[in-house]
């Protein structure tokens, strides 16, 4: 029998601390239950000790999720690490994921210790840690541009101490695949009770190695590996889970291993995260992107007709791809739209935000006559949005002319706690126009660091997908905005960024 590569996914942690990508309570929910529903091993929920808005939301992922590993991340202190036990002792499974940095330049920079006082301290949590669960996860941190001799002294005695896995993180995308696969190799054969644990890594991109690095892990006795959906992540981002998944599954040839994902549930999920953090997928994605299995040169487009192996190594049914499905119209009702809502495993707070949910979709199936499952994904996140305790900026109304040979114009009213405001602005375009009517109003002083658009569902009557990313003071945050008149989604956008920055509390995001 082959071995089973754990999947450790790290996008509500690692992912989120993508620049504008933090997510609300309701959205990780929505998220862990996906990757339950594609039976990932462990899911890596939030970093408690951040804020009391993480801890809540890794507590309630907790609590909700039954077929999965519920982790937590904590810093190599004694308050980080009850504050983690504190949040996930819910879960049925429940894991402690503590960190410490190894590499000569962190130790002596950043933590100030000498090596024996790493180590030490390394004991120490992973003590704490197994106060709470015996399922204890310890990662040297720059693991990478660690010495090695001193990675075997530290991991040592950490599995001496209780922890039951080792994660290796390339945590500044450093190492190469010959490299990597090496040290896993080497440590697992220089430390005396290596045999105690499961041996992990977590690689990251900067150099595009990331998924190249944990496969060469893997073939060295890595059997768990910590990725994110889409690859998100800080930076240039995390290994990708469809990615890591596919070449598994599809190279099994090469793999004395295989994972335990439903991947028919992949593009779901990659579609899920990219509307929730408003990060969008490229086309030329590997696996999840909207070109992963188009053919477009004729001698590929011959082979496939013939012989649909000759130009595919996967099959696009098995991750998850299938032709856009009319589930809902304008005459759909409320049952139908609350099961197809259970059906994408969306589950609403209240009988209130279903009601407000539907009265959102009787709105749009007004304007576009086809609704898609998509659609209701976007729907059920701007709910979300709007729903936010701190929702201190609200657009009643937007007019918007643009004509050839004439400047631009926009004229809105803004609610700002609850009290309307009107104003008018010229702009070099309608978008441009109502950006500048809202600031009139707000006078926030951010800076646009991004405006995007991208269609929801195909044909000229989808809704448009904003994605405006804003940044003030150091913060930086992402709004989201989605109708089928591409300027309100922008403006929808461009105050759902200004109520987070309005809103957002400072986060510590540590760095694995």
């Amino acid at each position: 029998m082959k071995d089973r590569l754990i999947i450790f996914d790290t996008t509500m942690r690692d992912g989120e601390q993508s620049p504008g990508a933090s997510m609300t309570r309701e959205e990780k929910l929505r998220i862990g239950r996906h990757l339950e529903r594609m039976r990932v091993d462990v899911i890596e929920a939030g970093f408690p000790a951040a804020s009391d808005g993480d801890f809540e939301s890794v507590r309630a992922v907790a609590q909700a999720v039954k077929d999965s590993t519920v982790c937590g991340l904590a810093r190599a202190n004694e308050l980080d690490v009850r504050r983690c036990g504190e949040a996930v002792r819910p879960a049925r499974s429940p894991r402690i994921h503590t960190f410490l940095a190894t590499s000569p330049i962190h130790m002596e920079k950043k933590l100030r210790m000498e090596p024996s006082q790493v180590v030490e301290q390394a004991v120490r949590a992973v003590r704490w840690a197994r106060e709470y669960t015996d399922n204890v996860e310890f990662s040297p941190e720059d693991a990478g541009r660690s010495d090695i001799d001193f990675l075997c002294r530290i991991l040592e005695r950490v599995i001496d101490a209780g922890a039951t896995t080792i994660n290796i993180p390339d945590t500044v995308g450093y190492t190469l695949p010959e490299h990597f696969g090496q040290l896993i190799r080497s440590l697992r054969e220089r430390i005396p009770n290596s045999d105690k644990v499961v041996w992990s890594v977590h690689c990251h991109n900067d150099l595009g190695l990331a998924v190249a690095n944990s496969l060469s892990a893997i073939l060295a006795g890595a059997r768990q590996v910590e990725c994110t959906v889409n690859g998100l992540g800080e930076r240039a981002g995390n290994a990708s889970l469809e990615e890591i998944v596919m070449a598994v599954r599809t190279r099994q040839d090469v793999f004395g291993c295989d994972t335990n994902i439903d991947t028919t549930q992949i593009v779901p999920a990659s579609r899920l995260v990219s509307t929730i953090t408003g990060f969008p997928v490229q086309p030329n994605k590997a696996v999840v992107g909207a070109n992963a299995f188009a053919h477009e040169a004729g001698i590929h487009q011959d082979g496939v007709l013939k012989s649909r192996d000759t130009y595919e190594i996967m099959r696009a049914e098995d991750v998850g791809w299938k032709t856009n499905k009319l589930v809902l119209g304008k005459h759909s009702g409320r049952n139908a739209f609350k099961a197809r809502l259970q059906d994408l495993g969306i589950e609403l707070a209240s009988e209130e935000a279903l009601n407000a949910a539907f009265k959102r979709f009787k709105d749009l199936a007004d304007r576009k006559h086809e609704i898609f499952d998509e659609d209701l994904q976007t729907l059920v996140t701007e709910e979300d949005n709007d729903q936010l305790e701190s929702e201190h900026y609200r657009l009643v109304a937007l007019t918007a002319h643009s004509e050839t040979g004439e400047q631009p114009f926009a004229k809105v009213v803004l609610a700002e706690d609850g009290k309307e405001r009107h104003s008018e602005a010229h702009g070099s375009g309608p978008v441009d126009a109502a950006f500048k009517a809202v600031e009139s109003v707000v006078g926030s002083g951010a800076e646009l660091l991004l405006y995007s658009v991208n269609n929801i569902t195909s044909g000229t009557d989808s809704q448009g997908e904003v994605t405006v990313r804003l940044t003030k003071g150091g913060r930086i945050v992402n709004g989201q905005g989605a109708d089928t008149d591409i300027v309100v989604a922008s403006a929808k956008a461009y105050i759902n960024a200004l109520n987070k920055l309005h809103s957002k509390l400072v986060r510590i995001n540590p760095q694995i």
